[in-house]
């Protein structure tokens, strides 16, 4: 019997392993990965130290999209010695590809996306945690702008573009979210698994579309303000920048054509990105 899936709005499948029964452990952390071998190690190191002594059963799930490096060995390499950290394989697609899939494949009832830096050091996954204790919230965004937020060793040029960049967000897409782009984020595993299978954007913008389904969903986000730590000579890619640009366009163009239908929810919700 074919293992049932979820197929995208663009034709791409997803399994479905999970949707069907109360999630087996409560907290799966998705990296995505593009040549980061050099990161691994210190990534399984921290998420195993931090979590020692929480009461959480957890896996680590690192998705490698495509690396031309050692990155997938590194992660098997780490998988033999712990067996709560997993390699996804994947296409060189983007970022938005690598973290959905790995958050559809979790088997966690939260299931956190990270960066493989940790730019947003675990000791704040509390803080997370904390937010979704209220049932009401189905979604948590790490920001930058929020109260409690601290940005440390960030680029004035990298600054600039971001906060360019969400406003433009929030015009078209987003209103009222003041971070969109931190690259950490704590979904519950039912709004994970409603909204993900809907979305289309492969590339850096796909952490707005995914708030932009969810919105219409009728679901709950909430940030929670983070302190982000900037490893020295990071900089900002004008290509990439572009393209997320023209993505956020892509997404109103889609919510027009009624890509996003799918996502309606079954009761009336009054937010201004349903229109």
């Amino acid at each position: 019997m074919e293992t049932p899936s979820y197929r995208n709005a663009q034709g791409h499948r997803y399994p479905r392993r999970y949707t069907e029964s109360l999630p087996s452990l409560d907290l799966s952390i998705v990296v995505p990965a593009l040549n980061e071998e050099r990161q691994i190690p210190t990534l399984a190191e921290r998420v195993r130290a931090y979590l020692a002594a929480s009461p959480w059963s957890w896996e680590l799930i690192v998705v490698d999209d495509g690396s031309a490096d050692r990155t997938a060995a590194i992660v098997e390499e780490e998988a033999r010695r712990d067996g709560r950290i997993r390699l996804v394989r994947g296409e060189r697609r983007g970022k938005g590809a690598a973290v959905r899939r790995g958050l559809l494949e979790a088997r966690g009832g939260w299931r956190f996306m990270a960066d493989a830096d940790l730019a947003v050091p675990l000791d704040q996954l509390p803080r997370f945690v904390h937010a979704l204790e209220d049932a009401a919230v189905d979604i948590v965004i790490g920001s930058r702008e929020a109260p409690g937020a601290e940005r440390v060793g960030e680029s004035a040029a990298r600054h600039a573009l971001g906060r360019f960049f969400n406003a433009v967000v929030r015009t078209v897409a987003l209103p009222g979210i003041a971070d969109t782009q931190c690259g950490f984020k704590m979904l519950r595993a039912a709004a994970a698994e409603r909204i993900l299978p809907l979305l289309t954007i492969d590339g850096f913008a796909f952490d707005v579309e995914m708030l932009f389904v969810a919105r219409r969903a009728g679901l709950r986000v909430v940030e929670v303000g983070v302190v982000c730590q900037y490893e020295p000579g990071s900089r900002v890619n004008p290509g990439r920048g572009a393209k997320a640009f023209a993505d956020v366009l892509r997404i109103r163009w889609n919510a027009w054509r009624g890509r996003y239908r799918g996502a309606a929810p079954a009761f009336a919700v009054n937010d201004p990105t349903l229109s």
